[in-house]
């Protein structure tokens, strides 16, 4: 279909066609003729402004992590880009499909230096640094075509955020343009048989195998749980894979009592991972351990070898393994399994308060609830002490490990999700990083619940400087307003609790509020308990 349209309305017209219903984000003049688009196909895409362009950012990679599908935001050049880096980022360590829209000064004066406003010296090379993928779009007879590319990057292959921008002027700019049917993500590549043939051999060989799993593997639980029970193997997973193996089953085992299982592990099957948990925060490896991958990033094999490497899709490379081990049988290790989970609970135990507090969030978040972390003390400590249940329901900042994202995707969490409970858990220093949010919730009636655990420090900085430095403390101490006030005073409901008993009677509650509510956790600096023997065992 042709007709003749704006820059701007191109770009509206391929997002709708592309199945976009929400774009976050703040207007500026540069973006003016793109929120007219918007304006004029309000009923198709809905809009919801921020306070910050961060949040914007931050609640489009929540909104693509809770869904798997594209989330989209807006902003204007330069600075309003510059704000979002950080999301971008995140988006890019976590595997979302994330989509920045933003401007450009006049075509004309791109790369003159002359000063013009929010002039950056390479904006599109600033976004390439950060992105899987960015382009100009310079006439609006490109749209079509550099949009359906833009998804197809986003979506096919190893999934990441990109960027468009499109000059001032040029979103104005009015042609006869073709939309033709959006392209089609590209498929998988499918799994080599022979390399299956020798992973298989691998496998059958094995007294001890392990599956590990990252962000790669959410599509392909079925089949993931069937290879776990066909070969009797732990499943692990350290952020992002979380939940795609319930750790409610035998077979879902948290990274604290899966450590001591890899120290006997002689083939580790690794599906959608990097292997951060291996290489970076365990560091030893059994002796004479093989390893095999499934990745659809040919890029992991190098840089991580594999005995064997598939690449493949997660759910084509599991079940090509499936197909060739069938027929295998191996007594059942489900006590064992059990049994290594509730040791390591014991263990674990003794990290106070983290684990109360954590304890009763489980005990009331629903089994399809989402936990949004954050690099705080209780954040850490649920990477191995909240047990998650289904795929997508953690939802994590990946490797950036960037403090103060967590409550602002937790917003774009619960857009994604209006009918599921959402608890976002902050300690005070990253809570304040996108505290502004809060209006954004009020004002959206966005009814997320969100945990500030108020140690008046940055407690990890406070523990090294302790531990590390000889109490030479700097810059850990912070000085916070009355979180319960505050947040009464943007219009949100809130609450404080002083132990795990009162948390879970406002947290309670708060499943019955509507709205934003925002609960305090007061608690005196350093005082909780190290989380990282279990997150580093290695040290």
């Amino acid at each position: 279909m042709k007709k003749t349209v704006t820059a701007a309305q191109a770009i509206v017209g391929s997002l709708i066609d592309h199945g976009v219903e929400r774009i976050f984000g703040i207007p500026g003049v540069h973006t003016y003729q793109l929120f007219e688009a918007l304006y004029e196909r309000r009923d198709e895409i809905r809009f919801m402004g921020t306070r910050h362009e961060q949040g914007a950012a931050y609640m489009a990679y929540g909104y693509a992590k809770a869904t798997g599908r594209v989330g989209v935001y807006t902003c204007v050049p330069g600075p309003g880009v510059l704000n979002t880096t950080a999301a971008l980022c995140t988006a890019y360590a976590a595997n979302a499909p994330v989509l920045c829209i933003t401007s450009e000064i006049p075509a004309a004066e791109i790369g003159q230096g002359h000063g013009i406003l929010h002039e950056l010296p390479d904006q599109l090379a600033t976004l390439r640094s950060l992105t899987k993928w960015s382009e100009r779009i310079d006439h609006p007879t490109q749209v079509p075509r550099i949009v359906a590319e833009a998804f197809r990057q986003m979506t096919g292959g190893r999934m990441g955020p990109v960027a468009l921008e499109c000059p001032w002027d040029t979103l104005g700019v009015a042609a006869l343009t073709d939309f033709s049917a959006p392209l089609a993500a590209l498929p998988a590549p499918p799994p080599d048989p022979k390399a299956v043939e020798r992973a298989a051999a691998l496998i059958k060989d094995a007294k001890n195998p392990m599956i590990m799993l990252g962000s790669g593997a959410v599509d392909a639980g079925e089949e993931i749980a069937q290879l776990a029970q066909l070969l009797q193997a732990p499943v692990l997973a350290h952020r992002s894979g979380r939940g795609i193996v319930g750790e409610d089953t035998p077979y879902g085992l948290g990274i604290a009592a899966g450590y001591k299982a890899w120290q006997q592990t002689d083939v580790l099957i690794a599906v959608g991972t990097r292997m951060e948990l291996q290489y970076l925060r365990w560091r030893e490896f059994p002796a004479g351990v093989k390893i095999v991958r499934i990745d659809i990033d040919p890029r992991e094999l190098v840089r991580r070898k594999a005995h064997v490497g598939l690449v493949t899709d997660a759910k084509l490379g599991v079940r090509a393994l499936l197909d060739a081990l069938a027929g295998l049988q191996r007594v059942s290790r489900e006590a064992e399994f059990l049994a290594r989970k509730s040791q390591a609970r014991s263990e674990f135990a003794s990290v106070q308060p983290q684990v109360g507090y954590l304890d009763v969030i489980r005990e009331v978040l629903p089994r399809d609830g989402f936990f949004v972390e954050e690099i705080c003390q209780v954040g850490f400590t649920a990477r191995f002490a909240l047990p998650v249940y289904a795929p997508r329901t953690y939802v994590s900042c990946g490797y950036q490990d960037n403090l103060g994202f967590g409550f602002m995707t937790a917003l774009g969490v619960k857009v994604a999700h209006p009918d599921k409970v959402v608890i976002s858990i902050c300690g005070d220093g990253g809570f304040m990083f996108g505290v502004q949010e809060l209006a954004t919730a009020v004002q959206n009636k966005i009814n997320l619940i969100t945990i500030v655990f108020n140690n008046r420090c940055f407690g990890n900085v406070l523990r090294d400087q302790k531990t590390a430095f000889g109490g030479h403390f700097i810059g850990e101490s912070l000085t916070n307003p009355d979180f319960v006030k505050l947040a009464q005073s943007f219009g949100a409901i809130a609450y404080r609790a002083g132990d795990p008993r009162e948390l879970k009677s406002v947290l309670t509650r708060s499943l019955g509020e509507s709205g934003p509510i925002v609960i305090e956790v007061p608690g005196e600096p350093g005082a909780e308990a190290s989380p990282w023997p279990f997150l580093h065992p290695w040290a």
